[in-house]
């Protein structure tokens, strides 16, 4: 469903944002037993808009609104919702200056980064929020990050997938959920804010985002991600007393076509010769590994220490600093589509959308 805002209702199309409502905390309403979704979210969000400060209204752009028949609940979202996402936000990009999705918190950054390599190339902003309390609960954080997200997602310079929460502007394909209720829950451990709130001044940091680093990027890549979303990409986060035959387990799999491990440190695993054969076995036959360290901030080093050598000879790919989120929506991103096997490990080594 579509919409014109009221609230500046003669803007023509080519003006407005296109709010693409998802589901997730914020659209939910307080019933007997408990949080449930809750319907109405055009005429909701512009009861609550409509209740901002004078000076603020007038700061607000011209919007539609889409809000999905069938609302994804974040913590079961998949590649398919990405896909949609993605291909929803393609058909109609001629058509708006910018896009605000408002998704559910707990794979937020999933999605964040998932559309960063789908739109390639993109040229206006594309801006990701939500709230860790409902639209109407009192003292929500919903308005403030609604609000800021609007304000962002109308400037030109501002070219990439970004999250807006808490007064920050983090780039999506960088950012994780750090926190389970705090208001502040997303974070960038390891690149700058690429802009934030300072009163009611919405500032972008322009050398830090993708229009001044990647000029002439590819535009985008809408694959067809119904190969990858049955469960083909695994994830491993390593546990101490890790078995080599709780590992082939996953990799052993002729469904896996590619995994995500996350390594202790500065990329170590037990010195159990057992394992790194099933992963030189699993690249082998080749399914696209890779790997990132489980620890949220610094990067990895294949190699640096004994307890990590031979992890790239038996084909691991480095995933330098890159978060959970990034590393493994690109494993699903680059194993969607049809490249060559060797294709597939250049391009997760090379830097497509800013994520390393």
């Amino acid at each position: 469903m579509s919409t014109t805002s009221p609230l500046t209702s003669s803007a023509p199309t080519k003006e407005r944002l296109l709010v693409i409502y998802t589901g997730g905390t914020i659209g939910m309403l307080q019933q007997a037993n408990g949080l449930t979704p809750g319907g109405n979210f055009r005429e909701r969000l512009h009861q609550a808009l409509s209740h901002l400060p004078l000076a603020q209204r007038q700061n607000l752009p011209a919007y539609d609104v889409i809000s999905y028949s069938s609302l994804i609940d974040s913590s079961a979202a998949t590649p398919l919702n990405w896909q949609q996402l993605a291909r929803d936000i393609a058909d109609n990009v001629n058509a708006y200056r910018g896009f605000v999705i408002i998704h559910g918190t707990d794979t937020l950054s999933w999605t964040a980064a998932s559309l960063a390599y789908q739109l390639q190339g993109i040229d206006r902003p594309v801006v990701l929020t939500g709230a860790m309390q409902p639209l109407e609960a009192p003292n929500s954080d919903a308005l403030d990050n609604l609000y800021g997200a609007f304000r962002f997602a109308v400037q030109p310079a501002l070219q990439e997938v970004a999250i807006y929460f808490a007064n920050r502007l983090l780039r999506g394909v960088r950012s994780i959920k750090q926190h389970s209720n705090a208001v502040d829950a997303f974070s960038s451990p390891n690149y700058p804010l690429i802009g934030e709130r300072v009163g009611d001044d919405f500032i972008h940091y322009p050398s830090r985002g993708l229009a001044c680093q990647q000029r002439g990027a590819p535009r985008f890549e809408l694959a067809d991600y119904l190969p990858v979303a049955q469960g083909e990409v695994a994830r491993v986060v390593l546990w101490p007393g890790i078995s080599a035959w709780q590992l082939e387990s996953i990799l052993g799999d002729s469904r896996i076509k590619g995994a995500l491990l996350q390594l202790w440190g500065a990329g170590n695993i037990p010195s159990n010769p057992d394992l790194l054969a099933l992963i030189a076995k699993a690249s082998g036959e080749g399914k696209l590994i890779a790997a990132i360290s489980q620890c949220p901030q610094g990067s990895i080093h294949l190699g640096a220490y004994a307890a990590g050598d031979g992890l790239a000879d038996a084909g691991v790919l480095s995933g330098d600093d890159m978060t959970p989120e990034a590393a493994y929506t690109k494993l699903v991103h680059l194993l969607a589509q049809p490249l060559s096997f060797e294709d597939q490990r250049r391009r997760f080594l090379t830097p497509l959308v800013g994520e390393r």
